[in-house]
């Protein structure tokens, strides 16, 4: 794991307040932050792995498991929920047999929920990556998924979910 991480350790300094940009840039390099990661950080930095713990799940930015190709949010703010946002949620839960926070097993989607995409002309409302599809029903979510799924075999990325 140290000589995966070389290049990172490289562009920063020792000290505690380094922290914060060392786990960025593990996760940019990684996708995630293992544990054996976190240690590597925590024998550089000299300070107990517990801290590197703390500040890693202290902030929404960091993940701890690997997470999927696609980023999906589903929007449960109060437009998107008045016209049926959980209603989308669990059409997504359904497809993809995972829960809000999971990743596929696949890992072509990481599913979550959000306050507000700040769409709420177009709700109910999720994203993936950086498309947003507005108006969702719990009948078009299969057709999207479907379709991120398709495009991922035919490139050779990911077993169909069903």
């Amino acid at each position: 794991m140290d000589d995966r991480l070389a290049g990172v350790f490289a562009r920063h300094g020792r000290e505690r307040s380094d922290l914060i940009p060392i786990l960025q840039d593990v996760q940019g390099e990684l996708g995630y932050l293992p544990r054996e990661a976190m240690l590597s950080i925590a024998k550089r930095l000299r300070i107990p792995a517990s801290s590197v713990h703390g500040i890693a799940t202290f902030y929404a930015q960091f993940y701890l498991q690997p997470r999927g190709r696609h980023r999906l949010l589903v929007c449960r703010g109060t437009a998107c929920h008045v016209r049926g946002g959980r209603e989308i949620r669990d059409s997504v839960v359904r497809k993809l047999g995972i829960k809000e926070g999971e990743t596929t097993p696949d890992l072509l989607f990481s599913f979550e929920t959000v306050a507000c995409l700040g769409t709420c002309a177009l709700a109910p409302v999720q994203v993936i990556d950086d498309e947003y599809y507005g108006r969702m029903t719990p009948e078009r979510v299969g057709g999207v998924l479907d379709g991120y799924i398709e495009r991922e075999s035919r490139a050779g990325g990911a077993d169909r979910v069903d």
